[in-house]
């Protein structure tokens, strides 16, 4: 494969190219691995110009048909816009149902949007392990609008707003009974949240859900000093309130620009990527080692019958390992 060709194709744009480049980036072959890397080192000068988006949510908040108008709308204004969507896979099977196309049928046939759904496989709360290498080859192939939705199960939102500049929590009206469900930790890494199907006869509900959150947001310690929390209410359906969310998201922009904190928050996730391919790159080290491959299934075993204890059993996995 010749990754310097691959690399110009990308940055000319063209779709199947940074298919293949994001394909190349998903596999765990090692000849791939390396190849990948390559590629993200030759691109990496031509990223970072994008608005990194996170978008999680309550099941049946409406993600895919926000995304669909959001994006579409963006679109429209000249923006190119690239949507990760990551599918929840099967614990049991390894299957996944990888339907997003299918739920943004509008955006899926928009030239100047790119919409890649992703297996998350075993990686944590569903967050696909390489989203965000996925990010900086959409960004090279000139897209200025990254859009990340989660799953919205388990650690998932966290990782996420680890990785983007903004991450919006989507939520249904009627907010009396859910907010008492909502996990403290979710409402403090947002930095926006919108209350989505305000239309109809839920317009009423929305209003009073979104008086709801606000109030909820003074208890908790805000995440920026430079930003306050902001609670909209907007029908993807009708596309009612979907300019609102991205002049929000300029404000949001342009505010964390002017204080700095834009850049440096960048510069600390760069940092916490490094640590997390670290741990898994070392995780594999270890388990692929020889001298701990030759006398893992009985240490697991010994744990399993209740012979030894997780901890002895761990200390003497890692003395195997040292002697290598």
């Amino acid at each position: 494969m010749d990754i310097e060709q691959l690399a110009t194709a990308i940055r000319a744009g063209q779709l199947r190219a940074l298919a293949k480049g994001i394909t190349l980036i998903e596999s765990r072959k090692p000849e791939h691995i390396q190849a990948a890397g390559i590629l993200l080192e030759t691109l990496l000068p031509h990223t970072g110009a994008s608005l990194r988006i996170g978008i999680s949510g309550v099941p049946g908040a409406g993600k895919s048909t926000f995304i669909e108008a959001f994006g579409g709308n963006l679109t429209a204004s000249g923006h190119k816009v690239a949507v990760l969507a990551v599918d929840p896979s099967s614990q049991l099977s390894g299957g996944s149902i990888l339907g997003d196309k299918t739920r943004m049928e509008d955006l899926a046939r928009d030239p100047n949007a790119f919409i890649r759904p992703s297996p998350a496989g075993e990686s944590l709360g569903g967050v696909a392990r390489k989203t965000r290498e996925t990010m900086l080859l959409c960004e090279a192939a000139g897209y200025d609008i990254i859009i990340v939705e989660t799953v919205g199960v388990g650690q998932s939102e966290i990782t996420v707003a680890s990785m983007v500049d903004f991450f919006l929590l989507l939520q249904l009206s009627g907010a009396g009974d859910e907010l008492q469900g909502i996990k403290k930790g979710v409402m403090e890494i947002a930095d926006a949240i919108v209350i989505n199907k305000a239309d109809g006869d839920n317009v009423a509900r929305a209003n009073i859900a979104r008086q709801q959150y606000l109030n909820a947001l003074h208890i908790l310690r805000p995440r920026s000093n430079n930003w306050t929390v902001p609670v909209l209410t907007c029908s993807a359906l009708n596309n009612d309130g979907i300019d609102a969310v991205w002049q929000m998201l300029c404000d949001y922009r342009d505010a964390m620009r002017a204080s700095g904190e834009f850049d440096e928050r960048r510069r600390q996730q760069a940092r916490q990527w490094m640590w997390a391919l670290l741990h898994d790159s070392l995780k594999e080290l270890f388990i692929n080692d020889k001298n701990v491959a030759a006398i893992l299934p009985q240490v697991e075993q010994a744990v399993l019958d209740g012979i030894t204890t997780p901890g002895a059993a761990c200390r003497r996995l890692l003395e195997r390992f040292r002697r290598m």
